[in-house]
């Protein structure tokens, strides 16, 4: 884009009024989702409310019953998924599954797993990775695209609070610094919340939708996840804008700094 007012207003990915229908059941109704550059989104819902099936019509693996998907001209998609274990018998180090991402020189493939702290796994075996190690291969692997849109599918599941908090962390400073828009799909609500521009609230259709500061107040969130989460505190990165429910910046008036 040439304006980056334009390449903030232009969604990277926008669905509009999809249902998804599967042996009588209805498995997505009338749901409506957009990601904008540099905007992370974070879907959230109970078991069985869509989630995984909405992000397979957004990456084009199944067809919806009705409605559009609507995707930025040239639009490059990384994906994490919410597991992948190995057959252990598979001679692949992570060089060699990282390189199945598509061309790229050694040096850009340890600088990118580098970059998400996992610098000194290169060369170690996949079977021989921690569920957290393997987290931030799978991650690197998606980043070798160059993506314009980051899906995770439940990134953090498997790790510790201190591993969630930290992979959270590192999904808003790649935001940062890559200019990519993120959809993130996570039941971590109380920890993810703190690197969310959007809320999503989905139980086959779409409940709600908001701000992280605004979101636990509505009352389709707490019927869904209860209200002893609505007062957990959320900390925020400092910005100069922010994002209204239609996806629009909006300049703030104040800036008071981060509240813890």
């Amino acid at each position: 884009m040439n304006s980056a007012t334009l390449s903030f207003t232009e969604p990277l990915v926008a669905l509009e009024g999809i249902q998804v229908q599967r042996n009588g059941n209805t498995l997505l109704a009338d749901v409506s989702l957009r990601v904008l550059p540099r905007q992370i989104v974070t879907l959230v819902g109970p078991n069985g409310a869509g989630k995984t099936t909405l992000v397979r019509v957004l990456l084009g693996l199944i067809a919806p019953d009705r409605g559009t998907v609507q995707r930025r001209s040239g639009l490059r998609v990384g994906y994490v998924p919410q597991r992948f274990t190995p057959p252990p018998s598979l001679p692949m180090d992570v060089d060699g599954f990282l390189r199945l991402a598509g061309p790229s020189t050694e040096r850009q493939r340890q600088q990118t797993l580098a970059d998400n702290g996992a610098g000194d796994l290169l060369r170690r075996p996949l079977r021989a990775l921690s569920g957290g190690e393997m987290q931030r291969v799978l991650l690197a692997r998606a980043l070798l695209r160059q993506p314009d849109l980051l899906v995770l599918d439940e990134p953090a599941q498997g790790l510790d609070v201190q591993g969630q908090q930290e992979f959270y962390a590192l999904i808003a400073r790649l935001r940062d610094t890559t200019g990519c828009g993120v959809l993130l799909i996570s039941h971590d609500l109380h920890l993810v919340m703190a690197a969310t521009d959007e809320v999503v609230c989905l139980e086959r259709h779409v409940c709600c939708v908001g701000r992280p500061e605004d979101i636990g107040e509505h009352p389709e969130y707490q019927r869904l996840f209860g209200r002893d989460l609505a007062g957990l505190a959320v900390y925020r990165h400092r910005h100069d804008h922010h994002h209204d429910l239609h996806g629009n910046i909006v300049a703030d008036a104040t800036d008071e700094g981060d509240t813890p």
